[in-house]
């Protein structure tokens, strides 16, 4: 088993662990026993999970003589709304849920996330556990207490920020993965390469056909890495004040195409169309090489992921979606952009680098 401590500099009480290896989810219980976390447990999940590992889970919560309640919404992003957030927070007071319970997410991103904006507000706040079952819930948005719903006018603008007691990452559970769910981490994964760790960048270069035959110690080394990465942003900037924004490389514009596919475009899928646009942009400021670009291109391609804007979107109403991003300041449009493979480019000392709309209508097609 590995495990990767998470050490918060502006709240150390909050510091936390993250455990990777074969079979963690069966040991969930007993280590919320020993360390007595909370009185009861309102297990998260969606619909598509509960079938695979919730029933299972719950069962093994009630060997430990746990009390625990499953809680299941209807799986898809667009269920990750302020209205799913109701239900399951009026589940929880209908079964008298206290200060003494906890928060399991278990699930992919959307489990996560909402599960998490629970557990932020509840009661004024609730412990919460991060149980990943996707590659993209592994090695992103089960780390760094970023919580929240998708509004009709975009992604996560409503949310908090709470930081999980702790995240088991069970390898097992990525078997039951289709190649499509696996291309949707592989996004993050890639991103990781080109913000921080070009060796990571090559690893996937060497052995994407091994992440596909779902080899386990090729897959257990990209999470582990993956979340050493995001572990050490978030320990230096917690709130996303500077070094943070680099983990949005390719959501600025991902997102953007996300909400107005209407989520028909996946969130892998956007974030790779998201980092190919973006780094044509940097590649047009001359902050990156066009061959280094070239190769993040080809290595998306090579993960089966999209790298092309769709056809049936409007530039003008990508700048539009852009400007109610969370990320825009002053409405203006503000993106990460890489310097080379493994760094990202700074300007006037920050990571968030303003866009002219020029260089958007034009590096974007």
């Amino acid at each position: 088993m590995e495990k990767i401590r998470v050490n918060l500099k502006i709240s150390e009480d909050k510091s936390y662990d993250i455990l990777i290896g074969e079979g963690l989810l069966g040991r969930i219980p007993g280590d919320l026993k020993g360390a007595g976390l909370a009185h009861r447990y309102a297990i998260v999940t969606d619909s598509n999970v509960e079938k695979l590992y919730g029933s299972a889970l719950l069962g093994e919560f009630a060997d430990a003589g746990l009390n625990a309640k499953l809680i299941v919404f209807p799986a898809g992003e667009m269920h990750k709304s302020r209205e799913t957030k109701a239900r399951i927070e009026d589940s929880m007071l209908e079964s008298k849920f206290g200060r003494d319970s906890a928060v399991v997410a278990l699930g992919g991103g959307v489990a996560g996330d909402i599960a998490g904006y629970v557990a932020a507000t509840y009661t004024r706040g609730l412990p919460y556990v991060q149980v990943p079952t996707t590659l993209v819930a592994c090695v992103d948005s089960s780390i760094g207490g970023k919580t929240a719903v998708d509004t009709p006018h975009g992604k996560n603008l409503i949310g908090a920020f709470h930081q999980p007691w702790r995240v088991y990452i069970d390898v097992n559970t990525l078997m039951t993965l289709s190649e499509k769910e696996i291309r949707e981490g592989l996004a993050e994964v890639i991103k990781y390469g080109v913000i921080m760790d070009d060796g990571l960048f090559s690893f996937l270069e060497r052995n994407m056909k091994k992440i596909f035959e779902y080899d386990k110690e090729a897959l257990t080394h990209i999470i582990k890495r993956g979340c050493e990465i995001k572990g050490e942003v978030v320990e230096k900037d917690e709130r996303e004040s500077n070094l943070r924004k680099i983990l949005n490389f390719g959501h600025t514009i991902g997102h953007a195409v996300e909400n107005l596919s209407d989520y028909r475009i996946s969130h892998g899928e956007a974030i790779s169309i998201g980092m190919a646009a973006e780094g044509m942009i940097a590649v047009r400021m001359g902050l990156w090489k066009k061959e280094e670009l070239e190769r993040l291109v080809r290595l998306l391609s090579e993960a089966g992921l999209p790298t092309a804007m769709p056809g049936d979107m409007k530039i003008r109403d990508i700048i539009d979606a852009m400007k109610l991003d969370k990320k825009a300041r002053g409405g203006k449009i503000e993106m990460a952009l890489p310097g080379s493979i493994g760094r990202m480019a700074e300007a006037d000392g920050g990571y968030g680098i303003k866009i002219d709309e020029s260089l958007i209508l034009e590096g974007v097609h």
